[in-house]
């Protein structure tokens, strides 16, 4: 419960903070990241959602305590957000299979209501990147939809195609916890496995996703999978919120050998803001020193210790651009889900993203990769490759 409280007090604190930092910027490269933030499409690959803030009362068209929303897209200048159907983990039995089915379809009817009923004017869904690109033209924000843990499909290979006419465009086939289809990488801890990779059940979901056009997410499954995945899909693989394993060894992170199959199937990993996942010394050490501090020394604590920031996040996008190359690498915030840095503690900071990266030398052109051409791109091939497996059948 303390740890909760403090991490509701930094909201409040760390602004100040904030400002502070962003004097080391210049007038120029301000003025340069305002202009590009203006004109490239910024698309974060990774929002959890809550049901109950998806009623006729409580919804995103308002600014909810949620770190995305409506008004704090429009604050950030976020265009695009992906909208996660997320599924925790639970028993590999029918019970198991349906409650979890039950909620995934919750997920996909409240992002449906938000576009459909509570905001049309403002949000609309879309399937393809010529969609993101009408919508965005329009002036409206972007709604995509990705499913967070395969578990809700059951033993039934039909529901990848009826997830994607749900409007599903990438899926990953284990969370924490090991499902019907892979191992996990939370499988490290105790060195025990179901499968030693994917299942057979998980290999036909492979073949299932590249044959309805979803992109396959290596975020969460075991080394294992992620390296079966890539071998047997025949379209390019994503991870929606991961980040560099050589520069923070947890494994949720993906390790060089990994980003070098991903590149070499041409994919991209949306490195993800996400502190322990980004700098867990730096956090922890952050974290030990404001315990039992009072809301003043927090702040000049913070300064000392400093936490996790965009600075932090953008060494992993720095990292894995050198490694594999610009055309391999994207953004995500997983915001709502545990997500969230100091300077983009919600969808509001957006733009601080942009400005690191103009600070750091980065050309319109690479920004606008990062930011969602990259992810737009494997849509495509991914799509394409859908196309050309069912003009066999």
């Amino acid at each position: 419960m303390k740890i909760k409280t403090l991490f509701s007090i930094f909201f409040l604190v760390f602004s100040s903070c904030l400002i502070a930092q962003k004097s080391n910027y210049s007038k120029k490269t301000i003025d340069k990241a305002i202009k590009i933030h203006k004109n490239v499409i910024t698309i974060d690959t990774h929002n959890d959602i809550n049901v109950k803030n998806f009623t006729q009362d409580k919804n995103y068209s308002q600014n909810l305590e949620s770190q995305v929303n409506l008004p704090k897209m429009k604050k950030g200048g976020l265009d695009v957000a992906w909208f996660i159907v997320y599924t925790g983990q639970g028993s590999l039995d029918a019970q198991g299979y349906e409650v979890a089915y039950n909620n995934a379809m919750a997920k996909f009817e409240a992002i449906h209501r938000l576009v459909k009923e509570y905001a049309p004017d403002e949000i609309e869904l879309a399937l393809t990147s010529k969609d993101v690109k009408r919508i965005h033209v329009s002036g409206k924000k972007v709604a995509m939809i990705g499913v967070e843990n395969a578990y809700p499909m059951g033993l039934d290979i039909q529901n990848v195609k009826k997830f994607h006419d749900l409007g599903a465009r990438y899926m990953s086939l284990a969370h924490n916890g090991h499902s019907q289809f892979s191992d996990s990488n939370t499988g490290e801890k105790d060195s025990v496995w179901l499968y030693n990779g994917l299942s057979e059940l998980g290999k036909k979901a492979i073949s299932e996703m590249n044959k309805h056009g979803i992109m396959i997410d290596i975020s969460h499954p075991s080394r294992d999978a992620n390296i079966q995945m890539i071998e047997l899909s025949k379209a390019p693989v994503i991870a929606s919120h991961s980040s560099s394993r050589a520069l923070c060894n947890v494994s949720r992170n993906l390790d060089d050998e990994l980003l070098l199959m991903l590149k070499e199937n041409g994919g991209v990993v949306q490195t993800v803001a996400f502190k322990s996942y980004l700098n867990t010394d730096k956090n922890n050490t952050h974290l030990k020193a404001i315990i039992d501090k009072t809301k003043d020394e927090i702040i000049k604590t913070s300064i000392e210790f400093p936490p996790v920031d965009v600075s932090d996040f953008v060494d992993h996008i720095d990292y894995m651009v050198q490694l594999i190359g610009i055309n391999h690498v994207g953004i995500s915030s997983d915001f709502d889900g545990g997500g969230g840095i100091e300077g983009w503690k919600d969808a509001s900071e957006t733009f601080n993203v942009t400005l690191e990266l103009v600070h750091r030398g980065y050309s319109k052109k690479e920004i606008a990769k990062l930011w969602g051409l990259n992810l737009l791109r494997v849509l495509d091939e991914v799509q394409k490759v859908a196309e050309e497996i069912q003009s066999k059948y």
